[in-house]
């Protein structure tokens, strides 16, 4: 399945999309080729760190636009970390999975001391990758989430809607492959949103990739100088 909910640009392709992809670069050329007719002049492309990097330095090359990261941090159960009740991203407030909290029998304040430790790492990923540059200034202007799947979906909610509240003139989330039930339940947070894969059989992000290794900080601020010697833009 393909999915492309705007009524903004042209239809896309016939909607086949060869999976698992190479790797996550050939991913962000396969997105980009989906964005590219949608109008996008001047957008900003804010890619999710670690895994969204190298697919947001595809899509910034092909739109010609500014490249720079969006930080994340999924928020886990205390007792099983990986398990992932909420996220938080750099400028927003927490977001959580309420039916999971209600299951877990937790509340918002049994996780405050995660969420603290969560911002604290947030805040060094962003020293990492960005210094003291803070987020573009993306007032006015299309901004361009982008990550390299959706499986739950709780760091790209989390991200849109932190950056919602930056005054974005069209917010437009963008990811190769994702849980058909996940994008669904993302179309309202956004004005456009593209998925060219969203299969019926979506267990895990890295089952539709081949190489799928994990990055590194030093891997994100690569990317980020290629793009443009370390202000993150082409062109």
């Amino acid at each position: 399945m393909s999915w492309n909910r705007t009524a903004k640009r042209a239809a896309a392709p016939d909607g086949t999309v060869p999976l698992p992809y190479a790797d996550r670069a050939e991913a962000g050329r396969v997105l980009a080729a989906r964005l590219a007719p949608m109008g996008l002049d001047g957008a900003v492309v804010l890619a999710l760190p670690r895994g969204g990097v190298p697919v947001g330095f595809e899509v910034a090359r092909r739109l010609r636009s500014p490249l720079d990261v969006l930080v994340t941090r999924k928020i886990g159960f205390p007792p099983q970390p990986e398990l992932g009740v909420g996220a938080i991203a750099e400028g927003g407030e927490p977001v959580f999975d309420r039916g999971l909290l209600d299951r877990l029998g937790l509340t918002e304040d049994d996780m405050a001391a995660t969420v603290r430790a969560e911002r604290a790492e947030l805040e060094r990923r962003v020293t990492a990758y960005r210094g003291g540059r803070g987020l573009p200034d993306v007032a006015g202007r299309a901004a361009v989430v982008v990550d390299d799947g959706l499986a739950t979906g709780g760091t790209a909610r989390a991200a849109v809607r932190a950056l919602r509240g930056r005054g974005p003139s069209r917010l437009v989330l963008a990811v190769p492959v994702g849980a058909e039930d996940t994008v669904r339940s993302l179309e309202a947070e956004v004005d456009d949103l593209v998925v060219p894969a969203a299969p019926w059989d979506f267990r895990a992000v890295g089952q539709w990739y081949r190489d799928f290794d994990q990055l590194t900080d030093r891997d994100v601020t690569g990317w980020l100088e290629r793009a443009g010697n370390g202000r993150g833009e082409f062109g």
